[in-house]
């Protein structure tokens, strides 16, 4: 299969309705929906009729996620993609749905960054194909905006094979290092 860089627009465009259309049935396949934002992910687990919350076990630790019905199924068990913020996060049901408000611990530390799944065993989403809705983007502080334009633009370098902000900014400051010192011999020099 060709990669693609190789292909025309027509093929890249086939190629990339494909995928989306796999990605979506996986998705769909789940016992679960989920969407996200940069500090939060949040899941909705659908319940058999007349499941009350005394009726589940449901465990929601750091890096794990479970709910059975007390001696019967388990509806969801898995290891979490990344850590959560066990203390900000909580669970609900409301008409006969379990909804999971996680808080990421990577938004806790400043380290935002997009979830391809809540489980690991579960299908993968493309993160690089996220795009924020443009009425909520202009609602975020404005370190938090920067973050995520940063985000989107490295997003898109990658996926056309440039380079992302942070490598131009280091190219940028080996090229003013050689120019302040045009005596050394960078002919060996490499970005790492």
């Amino acid at each position: 299969m060709a990669t693609e860089d190789k292909m025309s627009k027509e093929e890249r465009a086939a190629h990339e309705a494909q995928e989306r259309a796999r990605e979506q049935a996986e998705q769909e396949a789940l016992p679960y929906k989920w969407s996200q934002e940069l500090g939060t992910v949040s899941v909705s687990l659908p319940l058999p009729a007349g499941t009350r919350g005394r009726d589940l076990e449901v465990v929601m630790d750091r890096r794990r996620l479970k709910v059975a019905v007390k001696g019967g199924a388990t509806l969801l068990e898995g290891e979490l993609f990344e850590d959560i913020a066990k203390d900000d996060s909580s669970w609900t049901i409301d008409d006969g749905v379990l909804t999971f408000e996680l808080e990421k611990m990577s938004a806790h530390i400043g380290s935002h960054r997009w979830w391809p799944h809540v489980l690991t065993h579960d299908p993968r989403i493309d993160t690089t194909k996220i795009q924020p809705e443009n009425s909520k983007l202009s609602d975020l502080d404005g370190e938090t905006r920067a973050m995520v334009e940063k985000m989107m633009f490295d997003n898109q370098q990658r996926q056309a094979g440039k380079p992302t902000s942070d490598e131009i900014r280091k190219m940028e400051a080996l090229d003013k290092f050689k120019k302040a010192h045009p005596e050394m011999d960078f002919s060996n020099a490499k970005m790492g």
